[in-house]
């Protein structure tokens, strides 16, 4: 047991890594908020164009951060979870203040994909060293406060992106450069140190697949992971188009939608956290979210003529649902040994973030066919039964020691 833990949740490390996560999903989500008016002030003139150029540069960010995701989680396993978690901020910084300067369609794919493999690294090595510096009974305040807090930039990039465009991007840069100073007051992870002076593999991506135990704990985090991309790929970017589908009273301004669900996310961060140490059990509450979640759906599937109030309600109510995200990513990172806790824990959230390509793939094909409500309650009810699935198939988390190593 390393003397240094600490059960404080609100220690520098967490505070750092939440700021870190803020950033992060500020990005993410200020490209689908100024998509519109930014490939329109690049000069693509017609909806098809937009729509088309939106997809282009979302799979080139999604590019991205598969990549990232596989380079920093080994790098956090071989060269330090801190080290690591700067370089990842330095880079998609720099990035978010060059896309404030983009003028052609070529110039912002490059960048996109830039941004997108540095911002893949900022979560999976933020929450694997908040474990690590954490004692094993309060690991989960700690992880809950970095996503909660982290999820709440989703708002923040709506309200700064009111300004304009160029500006959003640049103040996201600017911030992510402010949170490089404060390294100065964080130390690396004990429990890395600690295994850097044995023999020990560090950071070996292809052993999880050549170890059905561990390979099938890898799967499984995966699919618990997926019904949250579900909900925020599908249910809240496309809100326009179910709520046409839907006879909504009245217009859904997507952008609105998305500071709705993510207030509801930052909030269901929280609880989820509180209900895994209030069970002791990271499994219950996996559960407990997971079926909360396939009720809400049912309710935002079945709203018609709802007036636009209440259905910005059940998006907020989803949010809460999917704020299992936190709890989702504590428990990969918890399920695996020091030397290759960074790569799993990086890899598996932007796994998740990919297969929504493949999910989306499958949504259009069957929407063309039966329609958006009916193709989107099939690919719901598939990711959430094997969520439930998955769950069984990993181990119970709660207060486990972490300090070991994978052999």
């Amino acid at each position: 047991m390393h003397k240094h833990r600490t059960t404080n949740p609100l220690n520098i490390v967490v505070i750092v890594a939440a700021l870190g996560y803020f950033v992060d999903i500020y990005d993410l989500i200020l490209f689908s908020i100024v998509r519109v008016p930014s490939l329109k002030a690049i000069g693509l003139e017609t909806d098809l164009a937009v729509k088309n150029a939106g997809v282009y540069l979302l799979n080139m960010q999604m590019i991205g951060m598969l990549l990232g995701g596989i380079v920093w989680g080994v790098l956090g396993d071989k060269r330090g979870r801190l080290s690591t978690l700067f370089l990842t901020i330095l880079l998609y910084s720099l990035a978010n203040i060059a896309n404030g300067f983009v003028q052609t369609l070529n110039q912002y794919a490059i960048l996109r994909v830039i941004a997108g493999f540095g911002l893949a690294g900022e979560l999976g090595i933020g929450i694997t060293l908040v474990s690590e510096i954490m004692t094993k009974e309060t690991r989960a305040w700690g992880t809950s406060i970095v996503s909660g807090v982290g999820i709440v930039g989703a708002a923040f990039a709506f309200l700064v992106a009111q300004w304009g465009w160029r500006e959003a991007y640049w103040v996201g840069g600017v911030i992510g450069l402010m949170l490089l100073a404060l390294r100065v007051y964080i130390q690396e992870s004990g429990m890395f140190n600690s295994i850097k002076e044995t023999s020990a593999k560090r950071g070996n991506f292809f052993s999880i697949f050549r170890d059905t135990r561990k390979f099938t704990k890898y799967i499984s985090s995966i699919f618990i992971g997926i019904p949250v991309w579900f909900t925020i790929g599908i249910l809240v970017t496309f809100s326009k188009e179910f709520g046409v589908a839907l006879g909504i009273t009245g217009a859904i301004d997507p952008g609105k939608s998305i500071m709705f669900h993510y207030f509801g996310a930052a909030l269901g961060s929280i609880i989820t956290g509180v209900i895994s140490q209030l069970l002791k059990s990271r499994k219950k509450a996996l559960w407990i979210s997971i079926t909360a979640l396939s009720f809400l759906c049912v309710w935002f599937f079945s709203a018609n003529g709802y007036s636009t109030t209440t259905f910005y309600f059940i998006l907020f109510l989803l949010g809460i649902a999917q704020g299992y995200w936190a709890i989702f990513v504590t428990v990969a990172s918890e399920q695996f040994g020091t030397n290759i806790r960074s790569t799993v824990t990086t890899t598996v959230p932007n796994f998740v973030r990919g297969a929504t390509i493949l999910m989306l793939i499958w949504w259009k094909y069957l929407t063309s066919s039966i329609g958006i409500i009916q193709a989107s309650m099939i690919v719901g009810a598939v990711v959430i039964v094997l969520a439930v699935i998955a769950v069984f198939f990993i181990e119970e988390t709660h207060a486990k020691e972490l300090d070991y190593i994978e052999v």
